[in-house]
């Protein structure tokens, strides 16, 4: 028995306007900036117009991805709403893949923006066996108190009875042919702007290693700790970090280099240094692995590994002959590929936009 199981960071699936562009000049699309607007209800109008003339052709091209991951389970980043998801599958998806996801879960967590994580599911996996879905939680409410997670580090922007998760730790426990897999369906911290002398990365660390520990503790609570190793779950999402990358450089006129990393310090240590999960991405060839190409400018350009299913070493044994297959169709055209990857890009795929997501999905068939 085989399941498709993806993960895709969909990027701003909004139902909202943000109009606050007005009077904030760094919430301002660059197009907009290009004329005088001078009052804010002709900036609104012209916002308005923007946004949805821009958003079908990204939405459509995320269609195009998701179709081409395949997945009969696939797990969300950056969702607006249960009402935003459906509107997406039913107006985009369904017109692509048919009445395939019939099931979603979401639910609303601890970001400022208001973005979540969710979830669309199929009936039965291609093979026909039946997707059943047991039980659901939400995590958001955790502090780090709760767990004893406060640290100096944290002090600094944090405090204790703050929410450990930036936006929710969902899981999903679920029976796939009468086989038992748990789902943790996660969004880590981004990372922000640095502050006195640390990179964003680094300044924004210690809210990550927050996170990971505490779904480590959420999966040992549930199985026991020291009990995990034989277990069927699945840790998914965008860790938004990485314990290696590939730095680019080079420009379109003089071509690119790509030099991958050494080991990095990453707060993902907490799932790989001692075997509690494994990163099935790593048995990709060490330049294609990358589901995000980072730029600002020619001099700060690297592709990352941004996007992770964290299989449980029960999972990773069952499955050692299989890797992970990542959908870069979506990607624009200011993403270089190292030689051998090139792809042939979705109709309507701009220089920067549109796109299907500034992330790729993936995808990997598990037996279970």
């Amino acid at each position: 028995m085989a399941l498709r199981l993806g993960t895709f960071n969909i990027e701003n699936l909004m139902t909202r306007f943000d109009f606050t562009g007005f009077r904030n000049q760094l919430r301002k699309d660059r197009v907009l900036n290009l004329f005088d607007v001078r009052s804010e209800q002709d900036y609104q109008r012209l916002e308005a117009a923007r946004v949805v003339a821009s958003t079908d052709d990204t939405r459509q091209l995320s269609a195009l991805a998701i179709a081409d991951a395949a997945a009969d389970i696939l797990c969300l980043q950056e969702v607006d709403s249960m009402e935003a998801l459906k509107a997406f599958e039913y107006g985009y998806l369904f017109r692509m893949v048919g009445a395939g996801y019939r099931h979603k879960y979401l639910v609303e967590g601890n970001d400022s923006r208001g973005i979540d994580v969710g979830v669309m599911m199929r009936d039965e996996t291609r093979d026909g066996e039946k997707i059943e879905i047991v039980d659901i939680r939400s995590h958001a409410a955790l502090t780090y108190g709760d767990l004893d997670l406060f640290t100096p580090a944290l002090a600094a922007t944090n405090k204790a009875d703050d929410k450990i998760f930036k936006r929710d730790c969902l899981e999903l426990e679920l029976t796939i042919g009468g086989r038992p897999l748990a789902l943790y369906v996660v969004h880590l911290k981004s990372m922000s702007n640095g502050r006195d002398g640390a990179d964003g990365r680094s300044y924004t660390m210690p809210v990550r290693e927050a996170e990971t520990k505490a779904i480590r503790h959420i999966i040992e609570a549930r199985f026991g700790k020291g009990q995990t190793a034989d277990k069927n779950f699945v840790i998914c999402g965008d860790m938004n970090d990485y314990q290696e990358r590939v730095d680019v450089v080079g420009d379109r006129r003089s071509g690119y280099q790509f030099n991958p990393s050494g080991r990095l310090e990453s707060a993902l240590d907490v799932f790989s240094a001692d075997g509690f999960a494994e990163n099935v991405m790593l048995r990709r060839d060490p330049l294609d692995r990358w589901t995000l190409y980072h730029a600002r400018g020619p001099e700060e350009q690297h592709l990352c590994q941004l996007d992770y299913l964290w299989l449980s070493p029960a999972l990773a044994r069952r499955n050692a002959d299989r890797a992970p297959e990542i959908i870069r169709n979506g990607q624009p055209y200011r993403t270089p590929f190292p030689e051998g990857q090139g792809v042939e890009r979705y109709p309507r795929i701009g220089w920067d936009r549109p796109k299907a997501s500034d992330h790729c999905p993936i995808v990997m068939e598990l037996e279970l």
